[in-house]
């Protein structure tokens, strides 16, 4: 009997030992959480998530001792899943807004963006202004809980100036612009550049819809994370690799 208890005991440390190992292995490892939806700050090549935000990650992982893991969510479970621990922090494209902080922490940004109008080319909606015009009822195209589907709903549908129309991807909200199921579409201009270009007879407006700063979304529970990232992010930006990153996504024109 004695032999078989000690055999028991034995195996429970081995077994005991092994998870230990497993989470220290974990200790090791920051999740991010993305949408891969979006060029050419994160979209799929190969299997692979590549982009912006996965470069300029997994260079911040490696300066503080990590191996990244990149999970790719839909954009709206991106803040819910930072704020329940799911995924450590967020990076996909992402604006600082007054709703967002209130649900999360923001490193410094990384990048500035701009909210470009895709249109027809023949469309009769020639600059933003013509989104605000009395009777305009446009109804415009936008990817689900973007900053674009937020300014759409404040500016043009909570105003009675038109209608609002979400998918869960940019690339079915041009969908809906070339069949003719919206009007427009607002959307960071770098993806806007690929849907027009892989998309004829669609175009870019000159004037701009909005300007906004990226950053990454932290978890209020975790401002250690949030202060090392942060630290991390500016030796990156300082020595020029952020930059050399979005340059090589984004040439110089």
């Amino acid at each position: 009997m004695k032999k078989i208890v000690a055999l028991t005991l034995a195996l429970m440390m081995a077994v005991c030992c092994l998870a230990g190992c497993g989470e220290a292995k974990n200790e090791n490892i920051l999740t991010m959480a993305t949408n891969a939806e979006f060029p050419p700050y994160e979209y799929m090549e190969n299997n692979e998530i590549v982009g912006i935000d996965a470069e300029i990650s997994r260079a911040i992982a490696e300066k503080l001792g990590y191996e990244l893991v990149i999970e790719n969510v839909d954009f709206d479970s991106l803040i819910p899943g930072v704020q329940t621990g799911k995924y450590d922090f967020a990076a996909a494209g992402m604006t600082v807004t007054e709703d967002r902080l209130e649900q999360v922490d923001f490193t410094q940004s990384y990048a500035t963006g701009i909210q470009s109008i895709i249109v027809k080319e023949d469309s009769p909606i020639t600059s933003a202004d013509d989104l605000f015009a009395d009777g305009a009822s446009t109804k415009i195209g936008v990817q689900l809980a973007t900053t674009g589907d937020l300014y759409c709903t404040w500016d043009i549908e909570d105003e009675g100036l038109g209608s609002v129309e979400r998918y869960n991807k940019g690339a079915d909200a041009v969908m809906a612009l070339t069949s003719g199921k919206v009007d427009c579409v607002v959307i960071d201009n770098e993806p806007a550049k690929v849907f027009v270009q892989n998309n004829p007879g669609l175009k870019i407006l000159d004037t701009e819809y909005a300007v906004e700063d990226y950053a990454i979304a932290v978890s209020k529970d975790k401002p250690e994370l949030l202060e090392s990232i942060n630290k991390a992010l500016g030796e990156l930006i300082a020595d020029g690799t952020v930059q050399s990153i979005i340059e090589k996504y984004i040439p110089a024109e």
